[in-house]
């Protein structure tokens, strides 16, 4: 039998039951209405710093709206299998990324490993571009008038 963990790195939907998720539900709205405190199993309480609290509610807001959460530490090592599904490209495009050194690497062996911070920093440095593209392509549309036109618009057919 598949583990829970495994299905979820392989990007398969694991349904979550109706009551688990009215429990997220409750867990979320009390976390927003007092301030949140830890409970040792020898009843010693500590509260939580501001940023352990406000990274909890966000989880437990995604949580909430259904979506999947993977918590990876930065200093957790990848393989090019790993890193390439965590980046969304084939392993070959990250080897030649690699190769054109966008992203740092290290040799376990006679294997390429990458630092999970370093793969996700290529990947918003990426996406940053990407948006550019994007922002200066409909800048540029925009100028020309070509936002003011509809699809109906007999001189958006030229």
């Amino acid at each position: 039998m598949e583990d829970t963990k495994d299905l979820a790195a392989e990007g398969v939907e694991i349904p979550i039951s109706v009551q688990d998720q009215r429990d997220v539900l409750d867990l979320y709205s009390k976390l927003r209405k007092v301030e949140a405190r830890l409970v040792g199993p020898d009843g010693k309480t500590q509260v939580l710093p501001g940023s352990l609290y406000s990274f909890l509610c966000q989880l437990l807001a995604d949580l909430k709206e259904g979506n999947s959460v993977t918590i990876l530490q930065s200093e957790a090592t990848l393989t090019t299998v790993e890193a390439a599904k965590l980046l969304g490209v084939s392993r070959q495009f990250l080897i030649q990324e690699i190769e054109k050194g966008s992203i740092p690497y290290h040799m376990v062996g006679t294997h390429r490993r990458l630092y999970a911070r370093d793969a996700l920093a290529y990947k918003s440095k990426r996406d940053a571009g990407r948006r550019k593209q994007l922002d200066d392509l409909a800048l540029a549309e925009h100028e020309e008038g070509l936002y003011a036109r509809g699809v109906d618009d007999p001189h958006s057919r030229q």
